[in-house]
């Protein structure tokens, strides 16, 4: 069995250092468990595992002393919680820790940003050091693939996504299976808990809209009277999707043009696999009628892999006019502009004539089947 070494193994392995906290977020079921049992290995020291989701830890936890702590971790210098993001009060807890442990260094996951940021946040200022970790990438995928199996294997990918487990199933129809059990079981598991929700209906319903604006403008009014629920609450459900990995919010570039449209948002799903689930459409590539939607969101999320596992700090946009002139994904770093169209095919592109007049300077590069892995490097 085939195991991938996770391009954000060393560059999480540089961060832990006594009397700080690494976390690293993520979905269920993209490895976050695997790579830090990686890790600690890598470290070859004894190390303490919790579980978020034990209630016994939460009793043991629940006394807010120094002293209980110590007893706790006892002799150990290296501690690790798993879905920390269910303790209540984790970060005033780790606080606590790092500050009067000496020595102590802490690793924790979770797959919900919103519970970790929203506890951890502020009592960890200063303290931490955070990632995200996603499917397989691209580059990872390199490790066992090669250039004659390359073609087909991303043409999978562009159905089924790229959660570690799905290499492992050996047909479609366990693929299919899996992409399923994740999203009734798995995925909107943490946002029906938070506050409450319980009509998951709709938040499946709202994916489903989604899913089929894939490279277009979202608009909250018109998702919230599809579903008959407020522009508000849309906007709710939207970003708790975002903050458990299911979604990603692309805003419209501007400076200050009169032609530039930025009103509306895209969204983006993390994954091609769930969102092909979302649908129920697990077609081959050659019978999509939506291959150049599949392209754009798999090249998006790849690229927001490679800016996480490199460390490249962007600003990231979409760019288009009321005149309808597009740029697919714009990045804005180190103080210049990069422009990207995506493409499935190899194929001739104008660069839009008002990004050409706005932003001369600015970088513009197609992007297709033919060129992608240069990119993602």
């Amino acid at each position: 069995m085939d195991y991938l070494v996770r391009d954000l193994a060393e560059i999480v392995l540089k961060k832990i250092q006594p009397n700080k906290v690494v976390i690293v977020f993520g979905a269920r079921r993209v490895g976050k468990t695997m790579l830090v049992k990686e890790i600690i290995e890598k470290l070859g020291e004894p190390c303490l595992s919790l579980n978020g989701e034990d209630i016994t830890v939460h009793d043991k936890l629940a006394l807010r002393t120094a002293e209980n702590f110590r007893q706790i971790i006892g002799s150990y210098k290296l501690l690790y919680i798993d879905e920390a993001q269910k303790i209540p009060e984790i970060g005033q807890k780790l606080k606590l820790m790092v500050d009067e442990i000496d020595g102590l260094k802490i690793i924790i996951s979770g797959s919900s940003s919103f519970d970790i940021h929203n506890e951890a946040g502020e009592p960890l200022t200063g303290r931490k050091y955070s990632f995200n970790l996603y499917g397989l990438s691209e580059n990872e995928y390199n490790q066992v693939e090669n250039n004659i199996t390359k073609i087909d294997k991303l043409k999978e990918r562009l159905i089924y996504g790229n959660y570690p487990e799905l290499m492992h199933l050996p047909n479609q129809d366990e693929k299919k299976d899996y992409l399923n059990e994740m999203i009734s079981s798995y995925l909107l598991k943490d946002i029906l808990v938070f506050e409450n929700i319980k009509n998951s209906q709709k938040i499946f319903n709202l994916l489903r809209l989604i899913a089929f604006q894939i490279g277009s403008e979202v608009s909250l009014q018109e998702l919230g009277n599809q579903l008959s629920i407020s522009k508000n609450t849309v906007e709710k459900y939207l970003d708790l999707l975002s903050k458990v990995f299911i979604l990603h919010k692309l805003e419209g570039f501007s400076r200050n043009m009169r032609k530039e449209v930025t009103k509306n948002s895209k969204w983006y799903f993390l994954d091609n696999g769930i969102r092909n689930a979302i649908i129920a459409n697990f077609n081959p590539v050659n019978a999509r009628n939506d291959i150049g939607q599949l392209w754009e969101n798999y090249m998006i999320s790849e690229r927001i892999k490679v800016q996480e596992y490199r460390r490249i700090y962007s600003n990231n946009y979409f760019w288009r006019t009321y005149e309808q002139q597009e740029i697919d994904w714009v990045e804005e770093r180190d103080g210049s502009l990069f422009g990207y169209e995506f493409k499935w095919k190899e194929s001739k592109v104008k660069i839009p004539s008002q990004w050409q007049n706005s932003y001369s300077d600015a970088h513009f590069e197609v992007i297709n089947n033919s060129n992608f892995e240069s990119w993602l490097k």
